[in-house]
């Protein structure tokens, strides 16, 4: 989204999204056409709101700049959540472009009421974020006081995956992509297994 201040200008564009190829866009595209919008300035995607990738979004918010409003028949045909969807919002404003929602008449970004009305949306989101954070470090707590630490298990050097894994490696006839493929594991893990061997050798 371009910020350059000099090229201030009052458009909207229109976005709208189906999730599958056998739904039709006709009915978001003919609600923006009515409010205004230019078919040439609507774009859409047919693919899963739950797909981060979205070409036809990206393209949208890529042309807008500030002064623009971005306006879409339903809120749920923008954000893949409703973390996504006011981080998408909040950083339109940051751009100076405002938002509307055709159906959810009181979510308008360039007006007062509308504005309070996505404030609460925020607020909501950085609830939800702090809960997960909370449930996040009570659960980590609980695995302390059980004698569990969080993060990656210790793997013994005796492990058959460790000492296999050395044994391949020091196979030198064998690639080390051979040797990730026949042991499913990646290149990194491969070079830790390996390491944990010389460590011991050097007694480190």
């Amino acid at each position: 989204m371009s910020t350059n201040n000099s090229n201030i200008r009052n458009r909207c564009f229109g976005y709208a999204r189906v999730s599958t190829d056998d739904r039709d866009l006709s009915l978001q595209i003919d609600a923006l056409i009515r409010c205004g919008i230019d078919s040439s300035d609507v774009f859409s995607d047919k693919i899963s709101g739950a797909k981060e990738d979205r070409p036809g979004l990206s393209n949208c918010l890529n042309t807008l700049q500030p002064g623009d409003t971005l306006v879409v028949w339903q809120l749920d045909r923008l954000g893949r959540s409703m973390r996504h969807l006011v981080t998408l919002i909040e950083d339109l404003r940051e751009s100076k472009i405002g938002f509307k929602s055709i159906s959810d008449g009181a979510i308008d970004t360039t007006s007062a009421s509308g504005e309070l009305i996505f404030n609460i949306f925020s607020a909501l989101a950085q609830f939800e974020r702090r809960l997960i954070s909370e449930r996040t470090k009570a659960g980590l707590a609980a695995a302390r006081a059980r004698g569990r630490m969080g993060g990656r298990r210790k793997i013994s050097l005796d492990e058959p995956r460790v000492v296999f894994a050395n044994k391949l490696f020091a196979d030198r006839s064998v690639s080390i992509s051979d040797n990730c493929k026949t042991l499913k594991i990646s290149r990194a893990t491969l070079c830790r297994y390996v390491g944990m061997v010389k460590k011991r050798r050097h007694g480190l």
